[in-house]
């Protein structure tokens, strides 16, 4: 049983902000790229953003400019600040902590989703 926790999602108005986070211990955090997920209804699940253990970041085209991932090591959590939200915005969005070849774990981990509503 690995602890891995996400929470932040809720209803906001085209616009607004919402921050989430994504919080695993146990599992060498550190070592580990850390991605941020949404799948909306009938869309197929895509990568939003995703920073790698040395802090490198890439975002779909999609939210560029409008959400940061960032991640802070000391505290096992990984981020998702988005701005500006649209309707479109609109999915459960799930965690992924990747599998590490550094520490030699081909276990990756998922967490539970967060609901992400944006509505007028």
């Amino acid at each position: 049983q690995v602890q891995l926790v996400e929470s932040g999602g809720g209803l906001v108005q085209p616009g607004g902000s919402l921050r989430l986070s994504c919080s695993a211990s146990g599992i060498g955090f550190s070592f580990r790229a850390v991605g941020w997920y949404r799948q909306a209804p009938g869309k197929q699940r895509e990568l939003v953003a995703r920073i790698t253990p040395g802090g490198t970041t890439n975002y779909t085209d999609s939210v560029k400019g409008r959400f940061t991932i960032s991640r802070d090591n000391a505290k096992n959590t990984a981020y998702l600040q988005m701005n500006s939200l649209k309707s479109e915005d609109t999915a459960v969005y799930y965690c992924n902590i990747d599998k590490s070849v550094v520490i030699r774990s081909s276990v990756a981990y998922w967490g539970q989703g967060t609901q992400v509503t944006v509505s007028s």
